[in-house]
């Protein structure tokens, strides 16, 4: 008995001692956001303010050009990811912004968002696309396919926009990521919308399905040593949906691919 109550005393000792660090590193994560904000914001104006104030800083050379714009595509880079903390944290507190809009445009700002990091040529190509049908069709050549159907395609949805295109931009990003070949991605819903987006990656084994929703955590899988990130995506996109009132479902098969499912139900406008 004395054993038992040792391993049993050990194993609360254990618990609390990685609750504790937990909350740490929670603590830490905050006021890295809080601290990072204003100089962030600095160096994005300097940046900025050499690049397109020649008349005032003197002009640069094409080097220097080339430089100063890698410089301001990461800043704002980082700007994003701490504004998507931000964004979780807001929502952590209940705090939404309530409007109606439009799902499709939002989708393809989402997309176009992804595409911006993982592939900037084809992110601008879309960009400059005249018609729905010419976006489609890049859209295909990059083996993304989207399908959209039920209420949401023609009514608008009310909910915090800002968040929805969160969430839709981490969940294409991801499986951009770790796509081989193609992406889909399906929007339906006549009441709650639903958001399914699949890749035919390498897929998640069966017991570490429940770890990628966690913070700071990413797989540890050598074949994905490749494949930059923080592991702060799903981790978002899980806060969010269940702050919004959703739910978000993976279905995968290793060596198949992933699909996440994601459920979010429309919320009544502000009076």
């Amino acid at each position: 008995m004395g054993g038992f109550k040792f391993k049993k005393d050990h194993l609360e000792w254990e618990k609390s001692a990685i609750l504790e660090r937990v909350n740490e590193i929670e603590r830490m994560f905050d006021l890295l956001i809080h601290d990072l904000t204003s100089p962030l914001s600095i160096v994005s104006t300097t940046a900025d303010s050499l690049l397109h104030k020649s008349e005032r800083y003197g002009a640069l050379t094409d080097q220097q050009k080339r430089m100063m714009d890698r410089i301001s595509r990461n800043i704002h880079k980082a700007q994003k990811l701490l504004q998507e903390m931000i964004e979780i944290l807001r929502s952590e507190e209940g705090i939404f912004q309530k409007d109606f809009f439009s799902i499709e445009d939002t989708l393809r700002e989402s997309l176009l968002d992804a595409l911006e990091v993982t592939l900037p040529h084809a992110a601008e190509k879309l960009f400059q696309s005249k018609s729905y049908d010419e976006f489609q069709s890049l859209l295909h050549t990059q083996r993304i396919f989207v399908e959209m159907t039920g209420r949401y395609c023609t009514s608008p949805f009310c909910h915090d926009q800002k968040k929805i295109r969160q969430i839709l931009r981490n969940l294409m990003s991801n499986a951009l990521k770790y796509r081989r070949e193609r992406i889909g991605v399906a929007i339906s819903g006549e009441i709650d919308l639903l958001v399914s987006v699949e890749d035919d990656g390498i897929g998640i084994p069966a017991e570490e399905q429940e770890a990628i929703f966690k913070r700071f955590v990413r797989l540890n899988d050598k074949r994905n040593a490749h494949i930059q990130g923080l592991g702060l995506g799903l981790t978002g996109v899980k806060t969010l949906v269940e702050a919004m009132g959703g739910s978000i479902t993976l279905e995968s098969q290793e060596g198949v691919g992933s699909r996440f499912i994601v459920r979010i139900p429309p919320i009544s406008p502000s009076p």
